[in-house]
């Protein structure tokens, strides 16, 4: 792949932009926003000394963006296009459309879709076999993990060639095998956030304690081992058997709240309010450096154990 069309460049499309630009990928951007080639350009300028420090990229400068003004311009002559405009199954269809129209049919499409179902999105094309769901992590610059999921009419040779090119970014493409709103990540993290949201709402902690309850704890161990290998250490020699025999009977205890609560304005208020307690004088760029810094050595340590088998 030597050219990729950014379509939508908020947050996750800036992320996807950068990530090409590391690679050597030129970089074709549309966003519906006036002032979105300004905004794109200063943070790539922001971000690339990072990059540079880190080793996550050769490149002196990066390349020029070829931001445009028309969507079917930014998409004519490119390897893939990448769309990452807000989660809303219209908003995505509609664009969707003008991309089919406007590409290649042998041109694979992915969405960054966090949950919708590819098979919906794909229902509005003329060549639905190359529409699928390349669903990153922000950072998008920095984090591997994409989960690349295909719909009832994409082609397996779609999804084998996403999943190239995601590993052509140093990314850790993960196929989901069935078609399932939320995939595999998101469903797992909003499990721990509609909790969250419980205790909050009930009073019962401040989303600083729900906070130092993960990263202390739980999460420390996620980031080397996920879940079910924990856990399967929890059981002693005997493993995971022994753990479900001991502690599978405390599951049928009412612990948790799987349906999320009504997002009052009280609640709200509390999220809002205890966030910005916990950010205190320090500004979004700030908390992300110190994030993007934090999370470069922690992924540096994760590969030096999953090197030696873990």
């Amino acid at each position: 792949m030597q050219t990729i069309a950014i379509i939508g460049t908020g947050v996750i499309g800036t992320g996807w932009a950068i990530r090409c630009l590391a690679h050597g990928i030129r970089v074709n951007a549309w966003d519906p926003a006036p002032d979105f080639q300004a905004r794109l350009n200063k943070d790539v300028r922001r971000l690339w000394p990072l990059l540079q420090q880190q080793g996550l990229t050769q490149t002196p400068e990066p390349a020029e963006i070829h931001c445009h003004e028309a969507l079917s311009t930014a998409c004519q002559g490119v390897d893939f296009v990448q769309e990452s405009a807000p989660e809303d199954l219209l908003i995505k269809q509609s664009l969707h459309r003008e991309i089919d129209a406007a590409t290649d049919p042998e041109t694979p499409v992915a969405s960054s879709s966090s949950g919708l179902l590819p098979t919906e999105i794909q229902a509005v094309y003329q060549h639905p076999g190359r529409c699928l769901i390349g669903h990153p992590f922000n950072p998008v610059y920095l984090l591997p993990l994409v989960e690349v999921v295909g719909g009832q009419l994409t082609h397996s040779t779609t999804l084998e060639t996403a999943t190239k090119f995601y590993e052509q970014l140093s990314m850790k493409p993960l196929r989901v095998r069935n078609e399932i709103e939320g995939y595999l990540s998101d469903r797992l993290q909003e499990a721990l956030w509609r909790e969250a949201l419980h205790l909050v709402n009930d009073g019962i902690a401040t989303t600083e304690e729900l906070d130092n309850a993960i990263t202390y704890g739980p999460g420390l161990r996620w980031a080397f081992m996920g879940t079910c290998l924990t856990f399967h250490l929890a059981g002693g020699k005997q493993g995971m058997r022994h753990m479900l025999e001991q502690f599978g009977p405390a599951l049928k205890l009412p612990w948790t709240k799987l349906e999320a609560p009504e997002l009052s304005d009280t609640l709200i208020e509390r999220m809002v309010s205890g966030t910005q307690a916990q950010a205190g004088s320090r500004s979004i760029e700030e908390l992300e450096s110190l994030r993007d810094n934090c999370l470069i050595e922690l992924m540096a340590v994760v590969e030096k154990y999953r090197s030696q088998g873990l």
